[in-house]
C-alpha cells in the first residue's frame, strides 16, 4: 500500500490518539507507551529531515521541470521506506528509513551508529521535549507525571533545568564565530508578546549554511521595530565575534534589513526571498487572476538557467501584468527585480531552498504555535532564551545540513573568489 503521509505523521497521530484517551486505570503502562511514541517521533523526524537535506527539497517538491525524465540524476526520486530497528534507552524501536532511486549514491543516515551501539535517548528529556514538540505546557507534562503517580516536578529540578538552559544561552550568545564560514545566510524576524503588557515586539534570527553543509544557527536576539539600528546591531554582533562575510545574504524586503545588510555585508549576494515578493504580488491582484498569476511567477523561476534568462523571464511578466492594466502589481514585481535571481549564481539542486526565507519562517512558524501555550512572557530573558531553545532543536538539531557535489564545490570556489572582504574589514561596519 502507497503510504500517503511521513511515518512521523502516523506517530504524531498515535500519541494524539493517546493524549486523547487519557492514562486510563493503568498511567504507567500508558506513560511508558507514551514515552517510546515520543522517543519514536524524535528520531524520525530527525532522519526524515536529513533525508530531505540530502535530497535537497521538501516531500511534494517536484523538480524543476527542465530536470525531469533525466535518469541518475544526483538528487534521485523518493521510494518509499524500509524499517530499521534501534537499540535506545527506551528498548527497541522500529524507524523507517527513506529510500532513494534514481540517484547517484544511495541514502545513508549519518544519526544512526554503524555499530550495535546503544542510541541514548535521555527518557525524561525525550518524554518533555515530545510533550512540548505537541504544543503541552509545562502544566500539562506536570499534571500527566501526576496522574501517572511520579509525582510533581520539584521546583528545585525546574529552577536547575531553567538555569542551565540560560547558561547554554548565554554561551551560545559569546561563541566565537571565526571557524565558521559560510555560504549562505538567512535573515527573518517573529514578533511576539515579550512582557506581561504592551505591543508584540521583535525576536531577531540568523542562521546558515556553512561551506561543509552543515545548518548553524547564529544569533537570536530582540528587535522591538526590526528597524535598521536593530538589524545593524545584529550584523556587527554577528561581525564582532568573527563572522566573514557569507557569500550569499536571503531576506525579505524589509528596508531597514536590506539597509543593514548592505552596510555590514557589501560585497555579499543579497537574494530577496521570492516566497516574500509573491506574497506582495497577489495582493495587488483581483482574486481571478491570482492563480494564473502565481503559476507564471514560480514557472519562470523554475526554468530560468541562469540570472539573465531568469530576469528575462520575470520582465516578460512584468510587461505583461503592465499591458493587462495590473499597474500596481507590475511595479511591484518590477521592484528588486535584479534580488530576485541572484540563487540562479549557485548550484542547480540547492536554487530552490536558497531563493527564500521558507525554512527559517517554518521553524519561526513552530516557534509560535510552542510559545502560544506561554501567553505573554514575563521578560525578555526567558522569551528570548525559549525561543533559542525551540530554534535550536529545529534547526540545529533535528536536521542533518545538506549535501554538496564536487561539481557543486567547483562552482562555488569559483563564486568565491568575487567575495573576498575579512571580517576584520567589515568590523567598522
Amino acid at each position: 500500500m502507497r503510504r500517503t503521509v511521513p511515518p512521523s505523521a502516523e506517530i504524531e497521530a498515535q500519541i494524539d490518539e493517546l493524549l486523547a484517551v487519557g492514562v486510563g486505570d493503568n498511567p504507567r503502562e500508558s506513560l511508558s507507551v507514551l514515552a517510546r511514541l515520543g522517543a519514536r517521533l524524535i528520531i524520525q523526524r530527525a532522519v526524515e529531515d536529513e533525508f530531505d537535506g540530502w535530497l535537497g527539497r521538501a516531500r511534494y517538491e517536484h523538480r524543476p521541470a527542465y530536470q525531469r525524465g533525466l535518469r541518475n540524476y544526483e538528487s534521485g526520486l523518493r521510494n518509499g521506506f524500509r524499517p530499521r530497528t534501534v537499540q535506545t534507552a527506551e528498548g527497541e524501536l522500529e524507524v523507517q528509513i527513506p529510500q532513494v532511486r534514481e540517484a547517484a549514491e544511495t541514502f545513508a543516515s549519518k544519526l544512526f551508529p554503524r555499530t550495535p551501539k546503544l542510541l541514548r535517548t535521555e527518557p525524561l528529556k525525550a518524554l518533555v521535549i515530545g510533550a512540548f514538540v505537541r504544543g503541552l505546557s509545562m502544566r500539562d507534562v506536570e499534571s500527566l507525571c501526576e496522574q501517572a503517580g511520579l509525582g510533581k516536578l520539584s521546583k528545585s529540578t525546574a529552577s536547575r533545568m531553567c538555569e542551565e538552559l540560560k547558561e547554554r544561552f548565554e554561551r551560545f550568545k559569546r561563541r566565537s564565530l571565526y571557524d565558521i564560514n559560510l555560504v549562505a545566510l538567512f535573515l527573518d524576524a517573529t514578533f511576539i508578546s515579550v512582557r506581561p503588557s504592551g505591543p508584540k515586539e521583535g525576536v531577531l534570527v540568523a542562521w546558515g549554511f556553512t561551506e561543509a553543509g552543515e545548518r548553524v544557527l547564529l544569533a537570536v536576539t530582540l528587535g522591538m521595530r526590526e528597524s535598521y539600528e536593530d538589524w545593524q546591531a545584529l550584523g556587527r554582533d554577528l561581525i564582532g565575534r568573527g563572522l566573514a562575510a557569507p557569500m550569499l545574504i536571503v531576506a525579505d524586503g524589509a528596508p531597514g534589513l536590506i539597509k543593514a545588510i548592505e552596510h555590514c555585508w557589501p560585497a555579499s549576494d543579497r537574494q530577496r526571498c521570492c516566497v516574500h515578493r509573491a506574497r506582495n504580488l497577489y495582493a495587488k491582484l483581483p482574486e481571478r487572476e491570482r492563480e494564473r498569476v502565481k503559476h507564471a511567477y514560480w514557472q519562470a523561476l523554475d526554468d530560468a538557467i541562469n540570472v539573465p534568462d531568469g530576469k528575462q523571464r520575470l520582465q516578460a511578466l512584468v510587461d505583461e501584468l503592465d499591458k493587462g492594466g495590473f499597474i500596481a502589481a507590475s511595479k511591484c514585481l518590477a521592484d528588486d527585480l535584479d534580488a530576485l535571481v541572484v540563487h540562479l549564481r549557485y548550484p542547480t539542486r540547492h536554487r530552490r531552498r536558497w531563493r527564500s526565507t521558507n525554512l527559517l519562517e517554518r521553524s519561526l512558524g513552530e516557534v509560535k504555535r510552542r510559545t502560544k501555550v506561554m501567553g505573554r512572557f514575563p521578560g525578555e530573558d526567558s522569551c528570548l532564551t525559549l525561543v533559542w531553545a525551540v530554534l535550536d532543536l529545529l534547526i540545529t538539531h533535528q536536521t542533518n545540513g545538506i549535501h554538496f557535489t564536487q561539481l557543486d564545490r567547483q562552482r562555488l570556489t569559483r563564486l568565491s573568489d568575487t567575495h573576498t572582504p575579512s571580517a576584520h574589514e567589515e568590523v567598522a561596519a
